[in-house]
């Protein structure tokens, strides 16, 4: 019998439930918010809120278990020094699910799932404004830059310059494997 034995399972096999939910909590970690189903959303939330758990720890001990999970030194690199320091002030609620809408195909409830502390993007620095220049300085500057060109004489006539020759390969495309493959003919 199985009492009180729930789970999401996620009409899957065990092994194809559990790739799916470690990758959507590897693209959760990597772009900090994502579109998923509402099951699949709750069924992955305990892992990243594990994870991040591991993350405050910031112990070698921490650092290999969420390897074992995550599989990767750069996500790892990523959530020990990026993400986990972010959530050294708060206990729980690491992320959070927000519906959205629902899938067109089969009626599934879309959701946006979330980290809670979010990187904030840096601003982008307003340009400075253009130093006017005096045309002295300007022309100068062409002279500066344009290199010396030899000057040909004009004859009236246009000469075209004719394209870099392009080298072909020696063999066609599977002219070292026919000889592997060539049958010896028998000689009477």
């Amino acid at each position: 019998m199985r009492h009180r034995k729930s789970r999401l399972q996620l009409n899957r096999f065990t092994a194809w439930r559990k790739a799916t939910l470690i990758s959507l909590a590897k693209n959760l970690l990597i772009y900090q918010s994502i579109k998923t189903s509402k099951s699949k959303a709750r069924a992955a939330r305990p892992i990243v809120d594990r994870l991040i758990w591991l993350a405050k720890r910031n112990t070698l001990n921490a650092k290999r278990q969420a390897f074992r999970v995550l599989g990767e030194h750069k996500l790892v690199n990523l959530l020990f020094n990026e993400i986990g320091p972010r959530f050294t002030k708060i206990q729980t609620g690491f992320t959070r699910i927000i519906n959205f809408d629902t899938r067109r195909g089969d009626n599934a409830q879309i959701v946006v799932w979330e980290l809670t502390e979010v990187k904030k993007k840096e601003a982008k620095k307003p340009k400075a404004e253009k130093e006017v220049k005096t045309e002295e300085e300007k022309k100068t500057e062409l002279i500066k830059e344009k290199p010396s060109i030899e000057k040909k004489p004009e004859t009236g006539i246009a000469v075209r310059e004719k394209p870099p020759i392009v080298k072909k390969p020696t063999k066609k495309f599977l002219g070292g494997l026919r000889n592997i493959f060539k049958k010896e003919r028998d000689s009477l």
